[in-house]
């Protein structure tokens, strides 16, 4: 029977490359997003060549009944979850002295609170079949880089980095709990952004990264999907930077 991973916030960027990456690897493929319908489905007909299962669903993961009600699909199709990839995540930059409670909290509720919820209800069907594995996706941002125009964010990452070596304490011996944290990526948002700055944006991050260049998406992806191999069995509680070196 082939695994399933169900990869939060994955019609685009990273998220796209993970499931793109687990399905060449055989597993059945939950894509989740909340507003990109179309990406979504252009993603499910990509994969299909490989001949793998795939579900789309829609929801918002600061909500906890829209939580409930896709993981209550998943399991209705599948019967099972085998892996679990948090990469949900909202930023918002701003000035410092324009930030409110308000964006504060919205970010918190998707990238930490979201997070926190899917593992916790996720988690209890894993502890049933004794085996899972649950990889976050957190950043470099929540370890080395102070920068009040992303403070929510970064804050929210480093939240999800404490969550993660908690989980791993509280889920072992049957789930691994690891996090993955890039850098920059080379994103359709971050090549839109570059375009934006006529170019410099890419190449001036660049220069303070020890290998010269943003990460590839399928190169985050294979870390996730390393961490979600029989390989990495012994891995746990763990954050993984993958930045290129800065």
């Amino acid at each position: 029977m082939n695994r399933v991973v169900l990869v939060t916030g994955s019609s685009r960027g990273i998220g796209k490359a993970i499931i793109e990456e687990f399905a060449k690897e055989g597993y059945n493929v939950i894509i989740n997003y909340n507003n990109s319908q179309e990406e979504a489905l252009a993603l499910q007909k990509e994969i299909e060549r490989f001949n793998v299962e795939s579900m789309i669903v829609k929801c918002d993961i600061s909500h906890e009944e829209e939580i409930d009600e896709m993981i209550a699909e998943v399991i209705s199709k599948f019967g099972r979850i085998d892996v679990l990839v948090n990469n949900a995540a909202l930023e918002n930059n701003s000035e410092f002295s324009q930030k409110t409670k308000e964006s504060f909290r919205n970010i918190l509720d998707v990238n930490l609170i979201g997070t926190f919820l899917m593992s916790k209800k996720v988690s209890e069907y894993m502890i049933a079949n004794k085996s899972g594995k649950i990889i976050n996706i957190s950043s470099n941002n929540s370890i080395n880089k102070y920068d009040a125009t992303t403070v929510e964010y970064d804050v929210s990452k480093a939240g999800i980095n404490i969550l993660t070596k908690v989980m791993a304490k509280e889920f072992a011996p049957y789930i691994n709990v690891n996090a993955v944290a890039p850098g920059w990526v080379l994103t359709e948002k971050n090549k839109t952004l570059d375009e934006e700055l006529d170019g410099h944006f890419i190449k001036s991050e660049s220069e303070n990264i020890y290998l010269g260049r943003f990460a590839r998406p399928e190169e985050i992806a294979k870390v996730v999907l390393f961490l979600a191999s029989d390989d990495a069995k012994y891995i746990n509680g763990e954050i993984i930077v993958a930045d290129g070196g800065c």
